[in-house]
């Protein structure tokens, strides 16, 4: 049985920071890995019909709105649920922190974390390396967190939006695409901040 093989030049072709999905079973060699992981280009391994997983986090203020969004995001995505889990007194950089390592480790394509305003758990998840978080209280935020800044986080106010929108800006975030060279170029100037 032939498999496809990725080769270096397959992963220079992506932008850095960028993602290259492979079907299962598609042959990477080690060069293209070393490629990989020196642009911080993710390799994903998807047969197409694979759903989008989610990293979805919380503090005890954004507990409520989590769990009622948590129940429509499993009709459409996987979920990985990192808490928190109950209303009692908890703190949010602790599970941006989670969120964003399941990103940025490849372990789930997108974040979705819930605070008061959102605000702070941009501000923590931003601390892991590999993540671009954005506050996404409204349509425009979520479309120009993605098209504009390729974002991997969003962030959500539960004192903000209720449960029918967030899951609307859930999905105009994980459906919008970061596509123009432009924004690219910037996203890879982010990048590099990153490891500077």
């Amino acid at each position: 049985m032939a498999f496809e093989i990725v080769t270096a030049e397959d992963v220079a072709a992506v932008g850095r920071g960028g993602e290259l999905r492979v079907k299962p079973g598609t042959v990477i060699t080690d060069w293209a890995r070393e490629i990989a992981h020196s642009r911080d280009v993710k390799i994903i391994e998807s047969d197409g019909a694979a759903r989008l997983s989610l990293a979805l986090g919380c503090d005890h203020g954004g507990f409520p709105l989590k769990e009622a969004l948590k129940a429509r995001l499993l009709e459409a995505y996987v979920v990985r649920d990192v808490g928190a889990h109950g209303t009692d007194a908890v703190d949010y950089p602790d599970f941006a922190a989670a969120v964003g390592r399941l990103v940025a480790t490849s372990q789930c394509d997108f974040g979705v974390m819930i605070d008061a305003a959102g605000i702070g758990s941009a501000m923590a998840a931003n601390k892991i390396r590999g993540v671009r978080a954005a506050m996404c209280n409204d349509e425009a935020a979520a479309r120009n967190a993605r098209e504009h800044n390729d974002a991997n986080v969003m962030t959500l106010g539960a004192k903000l939006v209720d449960a029918s929108r967030a899951l609307a800006l859930v999905q105009l975030f994980v459906t919008s695409k970061c596509v123009e060279d432009r924004h690219k170029r910037r996203v890879a100037k982010i990048v590099a901040l990153e490891r500077n």
